[in-house]
């Protein structure tokens, strides 16, 4: 049976049928829907992990014990996770361990371009690259194979492309994968440096023989048409390569990225007139090819930023224009991102940028706050950065400084990286001030649970952390509770908090408007009362927009959460309905 897939969907396909029993993560764009197709399957333990770290050690733990095993990531994940990836490529497996780890060209909700196959290098893990759903699928069942083979965990690389684009997989069924034995084995999975040391012996053998084995592969192919252009690719570049040259260039497509074979581009490079390498950001494949001495051309005409396109690739080498394009004689408005209508996270900022106060930023939803009108938020790194970052801050720059600094964190962002951060401000005697915003669910990667909201990947009842008791534990004294939309008390806390002159928490509490228990009803309306103020133009709700030299308000966009009217001087925006 063939069915449309996501590249994601057909990763889990893929995992299900080559016998996976359990799959950790933590969720992120463009990885997530891996492990929310996995969820379907019942006979597979799937959970989301506080963070990447303790998701990998979960996977890593599960093959040691005999099981195959997942974990995925976003590319900025497996930073998170290298600790114990970098180790695990010491001891090997025991039940194969597959890492999927999604990049995103483009940064189409990332907080940089980071290219994870020097992961692979530096780790010396095996890396796989498909190009389509299919790949997708068939890569996925080989990489458990292929670990188990080798006594490895295999990276499987994917992009925003791959993972985001539908194509044809042909269905299978479930392989009958027994749990292997577990034996104790001290030697293997006790790195201890007196054991590692022998380790890292085996871990270059390895790597030599799966150099080997990538001379001849089938995951490695080659594609000739035309001797004139000779092109190496791998991943979704070999679409876009494809599309751009089709019957006019060669193929040699790498669908094992890491190790790459040496003789079999020797050979191709010796059957074409010109060659070329064709890789999305960083110049992996081109770097390696000059180690061996093949001429190509590859970034001295390829952008290392960004996406590609099949037009972009068409005039470089055949120096061919872009067709025509049709354009639209209406000038087409500009469609910022903002935060959604009724967003609990916008009366949080609305305050910080009236009180003027430095605000040290994370990853999520609210990074959004430093977008106009808000525009409150200094900083954003990584996640958890807000909190270790601002205690840096007021360190460097004194109390003073501090009395008008606050770090802001996601409520699933605090578990995954923000808890330690707390525990180094109250280690070190810091004064500083951190806002939880807690919307009960994890937002920007599409609502999934964590565990602040009492409840399991499936949907399953849990225990739930709870935040005030976890900070207090931390040894914070002062813990406040507020509701953002309640402006005024929200103000009032804000400013008792950040004048203190020890660790303080406020945690801003009010669910995602986008959640199903939310039930907002009716809608705000502009009456006569209005004096044009334009005050409540200052929230950045998208229902808002300026009419003429007064305001309205799209009804087909407020949901009637009410927060304007608690802005309005002249209580001239009311709620109806």
């Amino acid at each position: 049976m063939k069915k449309l897939m996501l590249g994601n969907a057909a990763v889990a396909q893929g995992a299900y049928e080559a016998g996976v029993r359990v799959v950790a993560s933590y969720p992120g764009t463009p990885s997530t829907e891996i492990t929310e197709s996995i969820v379907k399957y019942d006979d597979i333990y799937a959970e989301w992990a506080p963070n990447e770290k303790v998701a990998s050690e979960v996977a890593i733990g599960a093959s040691i014990g005999g099981a195959r095993s997942m974990s995925c990531m976003k590319h900025v994940g497996l930073n998170v996770m290298a600790d114990p990836v970098f180790t695990v490529s010491y001891t090997g497996v025991n039940g194969g361990l597959v890492f999927c780890v999604a990049d995103d060209p483009g940064m189409h909700s990332s907080q940089n371009e980071q290219d994870s196959r020097h992961y692979a290098k530096a780790s010396k893990i095996m890396m796989l690259e498909p190009s389509d759903s299919s790949e997708c699928k068939e890569f996925t069942k080989q990489a458990f194979e292929l670990s188990e083979e080798f006594d490895t965990p295999v990276f499987i690389r994917l992009s925003t492309r791959v993972s985001h684009s539908q194509s044809l997989v042909d269905i299978g069924e479930k392989e009958d994968v027994k749990l292997k034995p577990y034996e104790k084995n001290i030697g293997k999975f006790v790195m201890m440096p007196g054991n590692a040391i022998k380790r890292h012996v085996i871990v270059e053998d390895r790597i030599r023989a799966l150099t080997e084995f990538a001379e001849n592969t089938n995951l490695n192919t080659v594609e000739m048409h035309s001797k004139k252009i000779g092109v190496i690719t791998s991943g979704i570049s070999y679409m876009y390569a494809k599309e751009a040259l089709g019957d006019k260039a060669s193929y040699l497509k790498l669908g094992l990225v890491y190790p790459m074979p040496e003789k079999l581009i020797k050979d191709f490079a010796a059957k074409v007139d010109k060659l070329y390498v064709i890789e999305e950001l960083d110049p992996v494949i081109e770097e390696h090819c000059k180690s061996l001495g093949v001429e190509v051309i590859g970034k001295g005409i390829f952008t290392l930023l960004g996406e590609y396109t099949p037009t972009m690739i068409k005039k470089a080498i055949l120096s061919e224009a872009p067709s025509p394009s049709v354009e639209i004689e209406e000038t087409i408005p500009v469609r910022p991102p903002v935060m959604c209508p009724g967003c609990p996270h916008r009366g949080t900022f609305y305050v910080l940028k009236k009180l003027g106060l430095v605000v040290s930023g994370d990853i999520g939803c609210y990074t959004l706050g430093a977008v106009a009108p808000l525009q409150s938020v200094d900083t954003t790194i990584c996640m958890g950065a807000s909190v270790s970052a601002a205690l840096g801050m007021a360190k460097a720059r004194g109390d003073e400084f501090n009395k008008k600094l606050v770090s802001v964190i996601g409520d699933s962002t605090f578990i995954h990286s923000g808890i330690t951060g707390l525990v180094d401000i109250v280690y070190n005697k810091g004064n500083n001030t951190v806002i939880i915003l807690d919307n009960s669910i994890t937002g920007m990667t599409g609502h999934q649970d964590n565990p602040t909201t009492g409840y399991t990947i499936r949907g399953e009842e849990t225990k739930q952390v709870n935040l005030i008791t976890l900070c207090k534990g931390i040894g914070v004294e002062h813990v406040v509770v507020a509701d953002p939309f309640d402006l005024e008390n929200f103000e009032k806390v804000l400013k008792e908090e950040v004048a203190r002159e020890e660790p303080s928490v406020i945690i801003a509490q009010r669910p995602c408007a986008l959640l199903k228990k939310v039930k907002y009803t009716g809608h705000c309306t502009v009456t006569d009362k209005c004096k044009k103020c334009k005050m409540c133009m200052k929230l950045g709700c998208p229902a808002i927009t300026a009419e003429g030299d007064g305001v309205n308000i799209d009804l087909t966009q407020c949901n009637g959460c009410g927060l304007c009217t608690n802005v309005c001087p002249f209580d001239a925006i009311v709620k109806e309905g």
